[in-house]
């Protein structure tokens, strides 16, 4: 009654199939969350302006802007963000927060505090976390990130250059 269940046997070596689940019946990792910090904003760096692209970024001093990031963002405890409308695929905060959040997954931490709206699929946070504002979950969440610009170099004309 209360066993767990036998793991299903893994599929042989000659075959091509899709990674398997885990055998402990989570959902396979999501290669957003998987992703790692690409750029830091040191705990004595004050920035203004916008903050937009792929990748992962850690911010420990002070920002003040627009975020729009395709990866994740996460505000580490000596940081603090000021942003209208903080947009990420993922948003992990365990520093402060002043503005609305629109993430796939949010998490907020036990130091971590939002003042704030939050838009999320999923959502968690940790016992002494503070949030003032609504929670809105949805099935999915639209970052509203379109994709990425292409970076195939620019070719100039000859007369493009004079």
């Amino acid at each position: 009654m209360f066993r767990k269940k036998e793991a299903p046997p893994a599929p042989s070596g000659g075959e091509k199939n899709e990674p398997a689940a885990p055998a402990d019946g989570r959902k396979p990792a999501n290669p957003i969350t998987e992703q790692r910090i690409t750029s830091v904003l040191g705990k004595d760096v004050v920035w203004k302006g916008t903050l937009a692209g792929s990748g992962g970024v850690r911010i420990e001093g002070a920002f003040d802007g627009e975020i729009a990031l395709r990866g994740v963002l996460v505000v580490g405890e000596s940081g603090r963000v000021t942003c209208k409308d903080l947009r990420a695929y993922m948003v992990v905060v365990a520093g402060l927060v002043r503005g609305d959040i629109t993430a796939e997954k949010v998490e907020i931490r036990r130091t971590g505090r939002v003042w704030g709206n939050v838009v999320a699929a999923s959502f968690a946070t940790e016992e002494g976390a503070f949030l003032r504002g609504q929670i809105r979950m949805e099935e999915k969440v639209d970052v509203g990130i379109g994709p990425l610009p292409d970076e195939s170099p620019v070719e100039l004309e000859s007369d493009q250059l004079s």
